[in-house]
């Protein structure tokens, strides 16, 4: 029998539930999703590794998570994509990711910046871009006429010849009219379209995808266009280069691309958005909704508001850095700009290096929608069918 004033045994804390006042929950009574861990062995496929990945963490279920948005989005039949690229992709040889993209049905419009498409016409055009080596300074480089983009190299003579090829794309444009870039884009795509060559601009203009280049003056064709401009206008008056600079004049006019944009996107029931990079073509494609918005207010006529509601996008700039690159989906609503989530809207956000996440997420979905007999489907727009202006 113990001593009665030998004190009792402390309890432990760690069985005791009323000490730590919590009710553990596993998880599943929450509904919440268990992770599985990633069995490459049982990955016969890119799709079928992908489909694994978004069950795993991290990147990896974000790149999950990203082709089953795209794959909801292109064969939505209600829905229209447009594709947005930045950076040196061409360059970077991505340019076929996009013809397949093209080619398979799953983009309507593009929205680029005139710089990839330029370095997208060199190899439509036959000529090739090197891996950089080591042993060359930049500015050995410059006097072999060798312009360095990282790692590789775009050629100063594929430029030149690029701009005599455009040349004559320039004088096939309208004179008694103004025009875009996009018509001019699909003027481009018209002259090099030949049989089993494959590119970006023949393609779209195969299939009848709008490119539309916003920043267009920011880019070799601008700087080929306005060079070309100068020296007819100099032919004909006879005056100095400098004078030229000052009296610019073309036909090119931005804003029939806006407008057409924004006709392509208020015909469209609903509207997807795939973006390579951000800058310039993600915010000029990104605004269509907010256009709107203000035609609206400033037409006193009621438009409706036809903001994205998917968005899948491939960058590696952080939000924090205040960049429209790095700018979530989800400050994105809070502009009008897409569905929020929990009116529908499906984002996806990966934060990689497009040229190591983007060919295997459009090959990986590539494969599901084979793998499920799924092909990809899209609103007939009867304005684009028409080629109205």
């Amino acid at each position: 029998m113990a001593d009665s004033k030998t004190p009792a045994p402390e309890s432990d804390p760690f069985l005791d539930p009323t000490v730590h006042h919590r009710d553990l929950h596993d998880g599943r009574t929450d509904g919440l999703t268990p992770l599985v861990s990633l069995d490459v062995a049982e990955t016969p496929d890119i799709d079928r590794m992908l489909e694994a990945m978004s069950r795993t963490a991290f990147g990896g279920r974000r790149m999950g998570n990203a082709a089953e948005v795209l794959a909801e989005m292109v064969t939505d039949p209600e829905c229209s994509v447009v594709l947005t690229l930045s950076g040196a992709m061409t360059v970077a040889k991505m340019g076929l990711v996009v013809t397949e993209m093209v080619e398979r049905g799953w983009v309507q419009a593009i929205v680029s910046t005139g710089a990839l498409m330029t370095h997208g016409l060199v190899e439509l055009a036959g000529m090739e871009h090197y891996k950089a080596e080591r042993g060359f300074d930049d500015t050995e480089l410059f006097a072999k006429g060798y312009n360095r983009v990282y790692d590789t190299y775009e050629m100063e003579r594929n430029l030149n010849e690029l701009g005599t090829l455009m040349e004559q794309v320039f004088e096939a444009m309208p004179t008694d009219r103004r025009w875009s870039s996009r018509a001019l884009c699909a003027e481009t795509g018209r002259r090099l379209s030949r049989p089993g060559v494959r590119g970006i601009m023949a393609s779209c203009f195969a299939k009848n995808v709008p490119i539309y280049i916003p920043a267009f003056s920011d880019s070799e064709l601008g700087l080929d266009l306005g060079a070309w401009m100068i020296a007819k206008q100099r032919r004909a008056s006879g005056r100095t280069i400098r004078d030229e600079l000052l009296d610019l004049r073309s036909g090119f006019d931005p804003f029939l691309d806006l407008g057409h944009y924004s006709r392509f996107v208020l015909d469209s029931p609903r509207m997807g958005i795939f973006t390579i990079g951000g800058g310039v073509p993600r915010n000029w494609a990104q605004q269509a909704p907010p256009f709107v918005d203000l035609l609206s207010t400033a037409a006193r006529e009621e438009m409706g508001l036809n903001r994205f509601r998917y968005a899948l996008r491939i960058c590696p700039e952080p939000a924090h850095l205040g960049g429209l690159s790095g700018c979530s989906y989800s400050e994105g609503v809070s502009w009008g700009k897409f569905v929020p989530q929990d009116e529908g809207g499906r984002f996806a956000e990966v934060f990689a290096d497009a040229t190591i996440a983007w060919p295997f997420l459009v090959k990986g979905v590539a494969q599901r929608l084979d793998r499920l007999g799924q092909a990809a489907r899209s609103p007939r727009l009867e304005f684009l069918e028409a080629g109205m202006e």
